[in-house]
């Protein structure tokens, strides 16, 4: 008798993984300032490592509404998307062995990807951009830069776009496949201005043709009925809503990328 056919699992997308799987904590990731797990999810035969962040576990802030980070972190996943550039790991909402929380696909970043550098000089090197200058101690300062990438770019306008608060060189994560990553976004999309970012090279730069292109489409998506506008309706407040696309008409206005407003510090710190 001949041993029954084995069926493979069949293909399912990392949002239902996530969304289905079974959650199971396998450790906790001690350096994150808010209760961040690192997990597994399992689901009809696939499994991925995730990282979940309960609500229950997010430390109060001034500046945002309680309870709200973990919708925030989702809200950005949802603009990446509609970007159509995948800067954030696939992210979803849901319940797990902590109530609900953020659920997150792991991504392994590439240890030797260099998208960071301290310099001696006053001005960077081809290939960079200057974001300004650190100090390094015993008085000496040295010129923080970042690459002048293509991907980091994208990113600086999805940050605009989401008033990404707290863009850290550790939140970038780049993959041996060539992709870029972004993490961390749960303090976004305040009504206010609260960008701070190392990603300031471009600041009073023209933007891509291809930015104005993907801004112009996110226009439309954020529009009364739109299908970005409804799915942020679910996730930050109409409010929120009204400030990102606000953002995205002053930058279409503009046609460049963003400078500091010498209203809120500019820069994260620490920076990485």
């Amino acid at each position: 008798m001949s041993a029954p056919e084995r069926i493979p699992p069949r293909s399912v997308t990392s949002v239902e993984l996530l969304t289905e799987g079974e959650l199971t904590v396998r450790g906790r990731i001690r350096e994150a300032s808010n209760a961040a797990l690192f997990c597994t999810v399992a689901y009809e035969g696939h499994e991925a490592s995730c990282v979940y962040k309960p609500v229950a576990g997010e430390r109060p802030l001034w500046d945002f509404p309680d309870g709200t980070l973990a919708q925030r972190e989702v809200a950005a996943y949802e603009i990446s998307e509609a970007t159509g550039w995948g800067l954030v790991p696939p992210t979803v909402l849901r319940d797990g062995p902590y109530g609900e929380g953020m659920v997150q696909l792991w991504i392994e970043a590439a240890p030797e990807a260099e998208l960071l550098a301290l310099v001696d000089g006053e001005e960077p090197e081809p290939g960079w951009k200057a974001i300004g200058f650190a100090e390094v101690g015993e008085g000496k300062t040295a010129l923080l830069v970042h690459a002048d990438d293509e991907r980091l770019r994208r990113m600086a306008v999805l940050d605009a776009v989401i008033n990404n608060a707290d863009r850290k060189g550790g939140h970038l994560l780049p993959t041996e496949g060539g992709r870029l990553y972004g993490i961390d976004h749960g303090v976004t999309f305040n009504v206010e201005n609260k960008l701070r970012t190392l990603l300031w090279g471009w600041a009073g730069e023209p933007l891509t043709g291809e930015a104005v292109e993907v801004l112009g489409s996110l226009r439309k998506g954020l529009a009364a009925g739109g299908e970005q506008a409804v799915r942020l309706a679910g996730l930050i407040t109409a409010a929120e809503v009204e400030a990102t696309r606000a953002r995205v008409e002053a930058l279409l206005t503009s046609g460049k990328h963003p400078e500091p407003s010498g209203e809120w510090p500019a820069i994260p710190w620490p920076p990485v």
